[in-house]
């Protein structure tokens, strides 16, 4: 991290000054801003740099839109306009299909429809060109429906399956170990357990219910987050099969009836 001293320098080159036009600017004294750059001579020869006050920082900042966190170290853009927007986690989602009745629809976004999704989850043409269908178990809020794609959720979900997500207005209302659609910048959709660290670490820890070592755990950053769901309900393909325990049991149950059948 550079020292105080070495960024005003940096600054008065960013913008083609010397240390006397670059002090007029800020409004102090040339010899002010040489001790602070340079520092004042000592006894011995040699040099000994001013600390720059509150005063001389904050008219440096105004006079030419520097961004704070730069000269205290916590960034390394200089400039405030630099600086990229974030946009943050919005309560609601951008758009929403309704009934003839206003009435909310729940929204289906099929493996095909994942591919654009992330550009147009906030596109009222895209969110248009989507199935939507009413379902009267799901009220008092928000639901979209995603068709489940890969294996990297097996034990829990299969692909091909449908789970319907409600909306969630806040990212630091995500519970742990509960299971997600989560919108990314970087991911696109994914079906994840999460772990929720967003509140020190700004971040997300995403897991998957497959463990045969192809799916590893991994984290990404709270600001690329755009949309999440927490999944409520699930529609299966899957026909669970009996275990054997049922299987002995209606041999059993078989055998007691013909058993009865027999004495009758």
């Amino acid at each position: 991290m550079l020292p105080i001293d070495e960024k005003i320098t940096a600054i008065i080159h960013q913008f083609n000054l010397n240390n006397y036009a670059f002090s007029k600017r800020i409004g102090v004294t040339g010899t002010t801003i040489d001790s602070i750059v340079n520092g004042r001579p000592q006894k011995d020869g040699s040099r000994k740099k001013t600390k720059p006050g509150y005063d001389v920082l904050l008219a440096i900042i105004e006079t030419f839109d520097i961004n704070p966190d730069y000269l205290f170290g916590k960034s390394e853009v200089m400039l405030a306009s630099e600086i990229k927007s974030i946009p943050t986690y919005s309560g609601m989602p951008q758009v929403i299909s309704t009934t003839l009745e206003g009435e909310e629809n729940v929204v289906f976004v099929s493996t095909k429809a994942k591919a654009g999704y992330l550009n147009g989850y906030g596109d009222v043409d895209f969110i248009e060109s989507l199935p939507s269908f009413k379902m009267p178990q799901l009220t008092n809020g928000t639901f979209r429906c995603f068709e489940v794609q890969g294996n990297s959720m097996v034990q829990t979900f299969f692909d091909g399956d449908f789970v319907f997500g409600k909306y969630l207005e806040a990212i630091s209302d995500i519970k742990d170990n509960e299971v997600y659609i989560v919108v990314s910048k970087n991911d696109g959709v994914v079906l994840k357990r999460v772990i929720n660290h967003s509140e020190h670490q700004q971040k997300l820890i995403l897991k998957s219910d497959n463990k045969d070592g192809n799916f590893p755990d991994y984290s990404i950053s709270s600001e690329d987050v755009m949309e999440i769901w927490q999944v409520v309900m699930y529609a299966s393909k899957q026909i669970p099969k009996p275990v054997n325990v049922y299987d002995k049991l209606h041999e059993l149950e078989c055998k007691i009836m013909n058993l009865e059948h027999k004495i009758q």
